[in-house]
Formats: C-alpha cells, structure tokens, sequence
C-alpha cells in the first residue's frame, strides 16, 4: 500500500489542481484546453473541458482532433504523475467517436492504466458528455519509454 508521504511530486501538482483549472502545466497544449482537475490518483487523471468556439468544426461539434488531443495529453499526463525516471511517448493512438458535444458542453475525461510493463505503457480514456453521462469517446494508447 502507498502511503500519502510517498505520492511523487508530479501527482500533487495534479492533485494541488483539484477543483480548478490548470494554466501552468509542462504541457501548452493543455494549457490551452484549459482542463478542470475532477481527480488525480496514481495511474489515473479525471478532468472536464468546457467545448470552446475554437473546438469545433463546421458543423458546430467538438472536432475529432480536439478529443484526439484531448485523450492524448491526458494519457500522457497520466504516465508523467507516474513519477518514473524516464520519458514516455506516443506510440499510437486509437479512438472510437461515439456521440457529438457541441460549444458551451462539459465534457469528462478520465484515464486508466490497461497494462503496465517495462517498456510499454497502455492506457485508456473515456470521453463523456457530462449533461447526458453520454459515453462520447474512447482511446486507448501504447506509450514507450525512451530513456
């Protein structure tokens, strides 16, 4: 069992958010989806997003790439409040659109660790609609460790 004192510094950055918007993370693109923390455990961030004007494609919904990004960097940010000594990146990204949100929703998102071995890191990530706890989205990603 992991004791509070021995939580890494990366994860009580995160936890130090909860309830709040992050606007100073290592990550400009998540400076600029301006993410509200829900929750921060090892292994797995939760936080929601208020669709912008700028999210959206030309039918007025969340653009695909925006929720691409979006499981992206929080995947990412997941393996990052794992305080390893290495750096991981993005080996692939698989996504399923499921339902639109459109400006001015909430949505969540919430990450979880599939399986955790040396070299490879999957995880997933669920997208949902706040208002209607309508399953949006959902990713999964292989990171690996380089060095």
């Amino acid at each position: 069992m992991e004791h509070q004192n021995n939580i890494n510094e990366r994860l009580k950055v995160f936890q130090s958010f909860i309830g709040q918007e992050v606007n100073n993370s290592p990550s400009n693109f998540m400076n600029w989806l301006k993410p509200t923390v829900i929750s921060a455990e090892k292994g797995s961030l939760h936080c929601s997003y208020v669709v912008r004007l700028e999210m959206t494609n030309p039918y007025g919904i969340l653009h695909g790439g925006i929720t691409a990004g979006i499981i992206d960097d929080l995947i990412g940010a997941t393996v990052f409040t794992l305080g390893l000594n290495n750096a991981y990146t993005t080996v692939n990204n698989n996504i399923d659109y499921f339902a639109p949100a459109k400006e001015g929703d909430i949505i969540t998102a919430k990450t979880s660790i599939i399986k955790q071995g040396k070299t490879i890191i999957n995880l997933q990530c669920d997208v949902f609609l706040l208002s209607k706890n309508r399953l949006i989205a959902r990713g999964y990603s292989n990171m690996i460790n380089i060095g």
